[in-house]
């Protein structure tokens, strides 16, 4: 039995790793097993490190990496963007006199930089991109634009043409949309912006028609150009007005009806003649 112990141990110590020890030469007995862990085996405060030696320090926790980025905020309009939601945007710009121009509905290089001018007066990152956080600020800054806030300076869309305006040769003005349409026999040919008389001298109502027409005009009572001048009612005539494209319906007349775009009143000039009918109406 004896003999099948210290077998037993020998197979145990071949393997552990250990080896058996006999007496030492004074005659005194040691543990009859001894345990030697290899050079690079982990003990419980040893970590190897890359070069596959041991270090006794852990590693530290890993809680100081640095947190992500936060998200920038959504983009709402940029460049090239259009519709109402941008004229709402150049309408609110130009009451804190970040810009002087339109609104015209679409997002250009105008906006873009009037834009990018409020956020670095506001210290937001300069992106000329108008994101939720730009807009938020801009909104508490305004008040909701009107309707002839958001259409200036023209743009809008006409409204259904008056019933006598559906035979014949017609300038069918209507001042509740604020605008003109060229029309032969019910069909509309071209549409402009227009504006009218002021309160004390508004443009009168009703159905006249041309009599007169006057290509470089200049007003005796106001001493005023009006190109491309074509009179309805006594002094009153449809004409480019240079205020108009200028200040937009921010201005008015003197009873005339007004138009901005000298192009589209050039072309109408062209085409109109004496005796075609012009209806005014709400």
């Amino acid at each position: 039995m004896g003999r099948a112990f210290v077998a037993g141990l020998a197979v145990l110590a071949a393997l552990t790793g250990c080896t058996v020890q006999t007496p030492d030469g004074e005659g005194k007995r040691r543990s009859p097993v001894h345990i030697e862990l290899p050079s690079d085996t982990p003990g419980p405060d040893r970590t190897p490190d890359r070069g596959g030696n041991a270090s006794s320090a852990a590693p530290a926790p890993d809680d100081d990496k640095p947190s992500a980025a936060p998200a920038p905020p959504h983009v709402l309009w940029s460049r090239g963007d259009t519709g109402r939601d941008v004229r709402e945007l150049q309408a609110r710009l130009r009451q804190v006199a970040w810009l002087f121009e339109g609104p015209t509905g679409t997002y250009g290089e105008q906006t873009e930089r009037a834009i990018s001018g409020f956020q670095g007066k506001r210290g937001l990152p300069r992106t000329g991109k108008t994101d939720a956080v730009t807009w938020q600020r801009l909104v508490r800054m305004t008040r909701e634009p009107g309707r002839w806030d958001l259409y200036l300076m023209g743009g809008q869309q006409a409204d259904p043409p008056d019933a006598r305006c559906r035979s014949g040769r017609v300038l069918c003005i209507d001042k509740t949309s604020r605008t003109l349409r060229w029309m032969i026999d019910g069909r509309t040919v071209s549409t402009m912006a227009v504006r009218f008389g002021s309160q004390g001298t508004p443009t009168r109502e009703g159905v006249f028609s041309v009599y007169w027409k006057s290509r470089d005009h200049v007003s005796t009572l106001y001493d005023s150009p009006m190109p491309y001048a074509m009179f309805f009612s006594g002094g009153q005539a449809v004409h480019f007005s240079a205020d108009f494209a200028a200040r937009g319906y921010a201005g008015g007349s003197h009873g005339c009806v007004n138009v901005r775009d000298e192009q589209a009143i050039a072309e109408l000039f062209a085409q109109v003649r004496n005796g075609d009918k012009v209806v005014v109406s709400w």
